[in-house]
């Protein structure tokens, strides 16, 4: 069976994005371009084209699977590669996302379907980095939903685009200044930053090619992104840009943190982590915000919580993690916050942060009473 590499390359930065895969597609002879466009939904049918480097080469539709456009390029995307790499002599499938599609759905659906993506790529202009992170905005709103249920912003797509990939290609965009390129540092600081510039496709440009090619794990990149054992962002502060890393024990007092809500997700551009409510002790809570818009959601159990014999059950690397940060009394319940943004009140936000957690008094008395404060969060949480 002919090897065909795929790379997923996707953001809400299309002109970046566009720049990424004309590069991909100049710098590899045997290569294609696979786009489904969403934006034809609204009219029952996902538009689907082929390109090479001389131009479109086939194009088709796919009809909409449950009224989700995004469904119907999952149904679609994995025939059509194994099409193209059954036909032959194509070295590499560039699968360029439409604006709001995610890449972490595309590289699981594709890797599902016995296919190898080995890179994906989020492209970005520095420039655009803060106006999407601060854009609450409905993508149904901007007309970049991608289904009729779809009710995701802005902001908080864009922040999944980017910390998801291992590769950010970032255009030379003369209105970016160095507290753009540090802010899109902190915000994922793993990243392997690859430039790229505006529609120059003179000469070799290898460094993306490398990068697209390098091999991608599907496994190691979601338990990146789990709140159990996520890789946050480290303290910094340079240009203007701050990380606050927040990591305290003790559990935080339900009412009044719900009070806190709108200060705390306000006070910085994106945050994210995980924390525990002293009147849900046993639940590992995700913290995900941006464009000052806050989701709650709970992840399941902290490792303290479970019997020694569900251990097995656990994923090693979410095992690991705890290790790494094991408690004595408390085990892995823990506040592990991280809050990045320019202008960052670093003291007034700790003080409001430490001011939700349990006083002496309150923590003293125990779990059992702690499980009697009132459930401030069951609204949040759907409970």
């Amino acid at each position: 069976m002919p090897e065909l590499s795929v790379v997923i390359v996707g953001g809400l930065h299309a002109d970046a994005r566009k720049a990424a895969v004309e590069r991909l597609l100049a710098d590899v002879p045997d290569s294609v371009v696979l786009h489904h466009d969403l934006a034809t939904a609204a009219a029952g049918t996902v538009v689907r084209t082929i390109r090479d480097a001389t131009g479109i080469i086939d194009a088709g539709e796919a009809p909409l699977v449950n009224d989700c456009a995004c469904c119907a390029l999952r149904e679609d995307l994995v025939p059509e590669l194994i099409r193209i790499r059954d036909t032959g002599g194509i070295r590499l499938a560039v699968v360029e996302l439409w604006d709001s599609v995610e890449p972490k759905a595309m590289a699981e659906v594709v890797t599902s379907g016995g296919l190898t993506v080995t890179g994906v790529i989020t492209a970005v202009d520095p420039a655009l980095v803060l106006p999407y992170l601060g854009n609450g905005d409905d993508l149904a709103e901007r007309g970049l939903a991608a289904a009729a249920t779809d009710q995701r912003t802005v902001a908080d797509t864009f922040a999944r685009q980017l910390e998801y990939a291992p590769v950010l290609a970032v255009t030379d965009s003369p209105e970016a200044d160095d507290e753009d390129r540090e802010l899109l540092a902190q915000l994922h600081p793993t990243a392997r930053q690859v430039l790229i510039g505006h529609g120059d496709l003179v000469g070799a440009h290898p460094a993306l090619l490398q990068a697209a090619l390098a091999g991608f794990d599907v496994d190691a990149a979601a338990a990146a992104q789990h709140p159990a054992c996520a890789l946050l962002p480290a303290e910094a502060d340079s240009h203007g840009v701050s990380t606050l890393v927040w990591h305290r024990r003790r559990p935080f007092h339900p009412e009044r943190l719900y009070a806190a809500l709108e200060d705390i997700t306000c006070a910085a551009a994106r945050s994210r982590g995980r924390f525990w409510l002293a009147d849900k002790p046993d639940t590992l809570l995700h913290w995900d915000a941006a464009g000052g818009a806050l989701c709650v959601e709970s992840a399941g159990p902290w490792l303290a919580a479970l019997p020694d014999a569900a251990w097995e059950m656990v994923p090693p690397v979410r095992r690991a993690a705890a290790a790494l940060d094991w408690d004595p009394e408390h085990g892995d319940c823990c506040q592990h916050l991280v809050f990045t943004s320019p202008g960052l009140d670093r003291d007034g936000l700790e003080r409001l942060l430490e001011s939700c957690l349990l006083t002496d008094a309150e923590y003293a008395a125990g779990r059992a009473a702690w499980k009697r404060l009132p459930p401030a969060f069951d609204t949040l949480l759907e409970v």
